[in-house]
């Protein structure tokens, strides 16, 4: 374990400054990813069926109070619902407006911080080769071991600048498509409830 962490803290310190905005984009970005995760499986994992939910509004049962998507709507209903269906449909109109940003939420600051990380990486690469040059300009090509620190530094903030943003941007996609997916469960649940309100 104390091999492994002296070569982490190497690898990082030949980056140079650059990586240390690189490693706290990298926790940031993972941190929002795996908060949206456990977001998204909690609405889905004990979600009830679409009969379910529309039984339970017709009754003003909350149901049981656990969580998922419908679930919260249930007990929404159960709360606030009366006995004039037009303004039932208006508080799911309201609902609808007030639980889409849930459901979307942090994904933009994810593919903010995927997009940065390699802008991150080329700076290090920028700072580097100003390094580099810096090098020639005071000993010339002769001096290789002096050169090659620049060279390095280039290289290594380079990788880690893709290396954070290119899975960081998949799991934006994925992410994105989720929560698309959930908005729509949420749109067909309310249209379906609104139309058996007679």
């Amino acid at each position: 374990m104390g091999d492994l962490l002296t070569a982490i803290f190497g690898y990082i310190d030949s980056g140079g400054a650059v990586m240390i905005p690189i490693m706290i984009c990298s926790l940031v970005l993972w941190a929002l990813i795996f908060e949206r995760l456990l977001v998204y499986r909690q609405v889905e994992k004990q979600d009830l069926d679409l009969g379910a939910a529309l039984a339970l509004v017709r009754k003003g049962d909350p149901g049981p109070n656990l969580p998922g998507l419908r679930r919260e709507l249930v007990r929404f209903m159960a709360e606030y619902g009366t006995d004039s269906p037009k303004v039932n449909r208006g508080l799911l109109h309201q609902y609808r407006l007030q639980k889409r940003p849930h459901l979307t939420r942090r994904i933009g600051l994810i593919a903010t911080l995927a997009a940065v990380a390699p802008l991150l990486g080329l700076l290090g690469t920028v700072s580097g080769m100003i390094t580099t040059f810096d090098v020639i300009a005071l000993f010339g090509t002769g001096n290789a071991r002096a050169m090659a620190g620049g060279i390095s530094e280039s290289l290594i903030t380079t990788q880690s600048g893709l290396s954070v943003a290119i899975p960081g941007m998949f799991m934006g996609v994925l992410l994105m498509r989720r929560a698309h997916r959930l908005s729509a469960k949420l749109d067909e649940t309310i249209s379906i409830i609104q139309r058996s309100m007679t």
